[in-house]
């Protein structure tokens, strides 16, 4: 036996064993209730019942045009998670108008069932990830399992909705009235232009351009833009982050894509460069603490393991000069475009889940 090795036990302390396992549980239960959430989806489960009141199984088996027996099973996955509730005199199931919310409405800022594409897709790219370890090699963005690209623009779709033209912009000091005078914006990594098309409908006397290196997103964001009438003004171009075309833009825009990139530090540069005079970067980024010890939280959590497995992963592949992670924070952040020669750098705004924050030269 090495001698290095400890032979020396601490003694067990139970209750903390106990509580430790039962949280373990917990979030094994989750991954199974994802599975199960995903399922109620795409099977139209969850949107037959929103505001139908108490349904049988068999009534919901029938308006969802699925199999009665499987359809009691989910449902009482659904009991047991506390996601629908249960009558059991009338042996009926009914959705509350908040978990409608969180499960049904489409449109809600806090609708959540397309978001377990994203775990999905990190366990279909198990053998990846491991080989990365071992190698320390990137994996691209476009490597991933294609439910990786839709979970995420899912995921945040509905909360830029929510936010972005009512509370970011507004909170960025000059912008929202350059916009409505009438701009230039870069919105940068754009993926599926969801941003991107929101900020154009907002205001349409602005000319607005996407720019990612994802062909796939880059043809989505095209659909959507003409399928919204807003080809004219909203554009999509292949271009890398640290040379897309264009200067003179009034606003440079990087929604949750900053730390994705290889050289953030050079995209920032490219940033400076392609900015009017009085231009603003506008950077949005997942919500996070500056020191590891005050990000102790669910979303903290999420967003460690996507980071470990997506957002270093692209970064390295994408030349890997320095990998902020998805947990950065404002302190790292601001470093960046301080190193690319902006002298102003503030927090305009922040949410749970994002920070919004404000660069100048």
């Amino acid at each position: 036996m090495d001698k290095n090795m400890h032979t020396h036990h601490d003694p067990i302390d139970t209750a903390k064993l106990e509580a430790l396992v039962a949280r373990a549980v917990g979030d094994l239960s989750a991954g199974y209730g994802g599975v199960m959430v995903s399922l109620g989806n795409r099977l139209g489960l969850y949107k037959a019942m929103a505001g139908a009141g108490p349904l049988s199984a068999g009534e919901l088996a029938a308006r969802a045009d699925c199999a009665e027996r499987y359809v009691r099973e989910w449902l009482n996955s659904q009991v047991a998670g506390d996601y629908i509730a249960y009558h059991a005199n009338s042996d009926t199931y009914e959705m509350t108008p908040e978990q409608a919310m969180v499960l049904a409405n489409e449109d809600s800022p806090v609708f959540l069932p397309t978001a377990w594409a994203v775990p999905a897709s990190m366990w279909a790219d198990e053998e990846k990830a491991l080989e990365a370890f071992r190698t320390g090699n990137g994996i691209p963005w476009g490597d991933h399992d294609g439910r990786l690209a839709c979970g995420v623009a899912a995921f945040y779709r509905n909360g830029y909705k929510a936010s972005l033209v009512s509370e970011w912009l507004p909170a960025v000091e000059g912008v929202a009235e350059k916009l409505t005078a009438g701009g230039l914006v870069a919105d940068i990594g754009c993926g599926h232009g969801h941003s991107t098309m929101l900020m154009a409908q907002a205001f349409p006397a602005s000319r607005f351009h996407g720019f990612d290196s994802h062909q796939e997103s880059l043809a989505e964001a095209r659909k959507i833009s003409a399928d919204a009438g807003l080809s004219e003004r909203a554009t999509f171009a292949a271009a890398r982050a640290d040379d897309y075309p264009g200067t003179g833009y009034d606003l440079i825009c990087f929604f949750d894509a900053l730390h994705d990139m290889g050289d953030p530090v050079a995209v920032a540069r490219h940033a400076a460069k392609a900015l009017a005079p009085d231009g603003t970067v506008m950077l949005v980024e997942p919500f996070a603490n500056d020191r590891v010890e005050d990000n102790i939280s669910p979303v903290a959590r999420m967003y460690y393991a996507a980071s470990t497995t997506i957002c270093c992963a692209h970064a390295i592949s994408d030349g890997g000069h320095l990998v902020l992670g998805a947990q950065a924070g404002e302190a790292r952040l601001a470093d960046v475009f301080r190193k690319a020669g902006f002298t102003r750098f503030r927090r305009a705004f922040e949410t749970p889940f994002n920070l919004v924050l404000e660069a100048r030269l």
